[in-house]
Formats: structure tokens, C-alpha cells, sequence
């Protein structure tokens, strides 16, 4: 005759292996339990709607190229998720400037500027007005290192 501390032994066992398992699929198809988080949490719609730099709520997420984007409300979160490409800043939200130099840098998502309805962010205030002083230029050229840097993304 079982014992019921047997029973609850062996359910808890199965309980725990299919835990394991569960996690295991999740690892080996690459996906990360990690969430990173666009932009620092802001609200990039805000930037066109508002015309400022606003911290988004993890209550209005949407995730979309391997990021997880906040947004103010749930009106800019179907906005963006209806276009986000139309919404996003420009080289995944690295610094402008910094990749005309070829290299990524972590953006400060107050400083900011839209040009041809596009989103650029800059990492500090002096990079965004040594990037300002040929905009056109250093577009084509983050574009180009973009391209090689993404892998052609």
C-alpha cells in the first residue's frame, strides 16, 4: 500500500523535473529570461507626439526587435506597435555620433533631436552638437557604419 508521504514525494519530485525541463526548452532555444529594456524606458512615440523625452510604464510594454519598449499610455503603444519603424530611433538606439566614429555607445534619452521624421539619440550634450554640425554628413556616415556594424540590419 502507497503512503500518502510517498504520493506527495513523487508528485513533488515530477513537480520539480518538469520545472527543470520547462526551463531547460527556454535556454536551449535561445531565448533569454532577461529583458532589455529600449531606450532606457522612455516613451519613444512621446517624442513626436510631445515633443519631449518621457518616461514610459512598464504597464504599457510591447516587445519588438529583441527589446522590451515602454510607453505613457496605451494609445502610444498601439501607435507604435501599428508602425515601429515609423516610431523607433534610428541604429537601435545607439549614439549618432558615436557611430560615425564607427563605434556603439549608450544613449542618454534626453538628448535628442528628430530630422526627416526620424529619431536620433545621442550619448551626452557635446556629442549631440558635434553630430549637429553636419547632420546630413554624419547621418550618411552612421548609416553606412550601421550597415556594418548590424550586419545589415
Amino acid at each position: 500500500m502507497i503512503s500518502l508521504k510517498s504520493t506527495e514525494w513523487t508528485l513533488m519530485c515530477l513537480s520539480f523535473a518538469s520545472l527543470l525541463f520547462a526551463g531547460a526548452g527556454v535556454m536551449a532555444s535561445g531565448h533569454s529570461p532577461v529583458r532589455v529594456i529600449a531606450i532606457k524606458g522612455y516613451d519613444t512615440v512621446a517624442y513626436f507626439k510631445d515633443g519631449k523625452a518621457i518616461k514610459g510604464s512598464e504597464a504599457f510594454s510591447f516587445d519588438w526587435h529583441n527589446m522590451t519598449w515602454y510607453f505613457l499610455s496605451g494609445e502610444n503603444r498601439e501607435l507604435f506597435s501599428a508602425s515601429p519603424e515609423k516610431y523607433a530611433p534610428q541604429y537601435d538606439g545607439y549614439c549618432a555620433w558615436a557611430l560615425t566614429e564607427e563605434r556603439k555607445a549608450v544613449t542618454d534619452p534626453e538628448v535628442w533631436t528628430i530630422v526627416d521624421g526620424k529619431l536620433y539619440l545621442n550619448c551626452s550634450k557635446e556629442a549631440y552638437e558635434k553630430w549637429s554640425r553636419d547632420i546630413p554628413g554624419n547621418i550618411k556616415k552612421a548609416d553606412m557604419n550601421w550597415s556594418k556594424l548590424s550586419g545589415g540590419k
